[in-house]
């Protein structure tokens, strides 16, 4: 009979190097053998120990059973994808949905996991009644500041202490490279000093909070040097903000090596803290207008597609691990690809893969290749 010690050895040095990616048949001695192995083997978190916290986009069902077991081995940061973004947390003037946030908060607590806060204010799901009055007509610029103050002061109130960073603003610059802002009820309302007036009602309601901007697209060159732009001026006009977050919705197809290191070296050049907050990697290229699923086209997961998603995630934590001295935490969107935003968006019909994990809960090959850099000590 074999030793189970020496399998066990063996299947676990199998998984760190990556040969071994699932084991489906053998012998029940050697099964067991791969389940004491992945058990022992350590997380993502624990690779990247040292470096930056490792976190990943929740829904409050991915906080139970199965998906809660995969998020704390690997996990030790979570932010709610979207219970805590003003539509759902509140829909109307007098009225909170606090269950789902308060479900994801706790299990924060209970897990000891750090928390980020998703997000305070936005052009999209924002329930219509904080731009109007009762009878339809649009408020005014006092009205509009007073109901954001009051829906910051109540949210991140409610969760002092258990968040300790919010995005206090979403997706504020334009896709229009003419156009420094997005048009929007908040721009139009308000006006521009919307942004410093959210920071600010964010870092008196917690004093104690790191406090964000979050945007996508914020490595090609063209949005990021708008970006820069607005952020240069909060800083420069003491504007309470400590970061920027870079939503990481990347593809196979880029962005380049290049223009991430630029990117970094920008917005940390300002003493902002950088995250990149939205992990993923797409295997197409960036679209966002919604449409169908052409002829001839196919959502297949080649050889070919995995191998381009191998070497953009590994080349993407190359980096990272460079900039670990101004990255404060890389958030993954979604634990898997058993369920992805990308998922029919923005193509009816197409399953993607962006993840690290598969539809399983196993680790996929660009997962070894992210945890490839070095040993951890069991």
């Amino acid at each position: 009979m074999k030793d189970l010690k020496s399998l066990k050895k063996a299947a676990l040095f199998l998984l760190v190097t990556g040969t071994l990616l699932s084991c489906k048949s053998g012998t029940e001695e050697e099964e067991q053998a791969v389940a004491a192995a992945e058990a022992e083997e350590p997380g993502l978190k624990d690779y990247y120990e040292g470096y930056f916290p490792m976190g990943v986009a929740v829904a409050p069902n991915t906080v139970e059973g199965e998906s809660a077991d995969l998020l704390l081995k690997h996990f030790n940061s979570i932010t709610p994808e979207n219970v805590m973004k003003m539509g759902p947390i509140h829909p109307e003037k007098d009225r909170f949905n606090w269950e789902e946030a308060d479900k994801i908060a706790a299990f924060a607590e209970e897990n000891d996991l750090k928390m980020r806060g998703h997000a305070l204010v936005w052009h999209q799901q924002a329930g219509d009644w904080i731009f109007k009055n009762e009878d339809g007509s649009q408020v005014d610029r006092e009205e509009l500041l007073q109901r954001m103050k009051t829906h910051i002061d109540s949210v991140v109130g409610r969760y002092k202490g258990t968040i300790y960073s919010w995005d206090v603003v979403n997706e504020a610059i334009s896709d229009n490279p003419d156009q420094l802002l997005r048009k929007s009820d908040w721009l139009e309302i308000i006006g521009e000093d919307f942004l410093a007036k959210a920071f600010e009602y964010a870092r008196a309601a917690d004093p104690d909070a790191k406090l964000y901007y979050n945007d996508y697209n914020a490595i090609i060159p063209e949005k990021r040097d708008r970006i820069y732009k607005m952020l240069k001026n909060l800083v420069e006009n003491n504007v309470p903000i400590d970061g920027v977050g870079i939503q990481g919705h990347w593809s196979i197809y880029g962005p380049s090596e290049e223009e991430l290191r630029k990117a970094l070296d920008m917005y940390s050049s300002l003493g902002l803290d950088v995250q990149i907050t939205e992990l993923d990697v797409s295997l197409y290229p960036w679209e966002k207008e919604q449409r169908d699923l052409k002829p001839g086209e196919s959502d297949e997961f080649t050889p070919e597609l995995e191998q381009r998603q191998i070497e953009a995630y590994d080349m993407f934590f190359e980096v990272f691990r460079d900039y670990k001295d101004v990255l404060t935490g890389v958030t993954f969107w979604n634990l898997s690809d058993r369920y992805t935003w990308l998922d029919h968006y923005p193509v009816e019909g197409r399953k993607n893969y962006p993840l690290l994990f598969n539809e399983n809960f196993e680790p996929k090959k660009a997962y070894y290749e992210v945890i490839d850099f070095g040993k951890v000590e069991n």
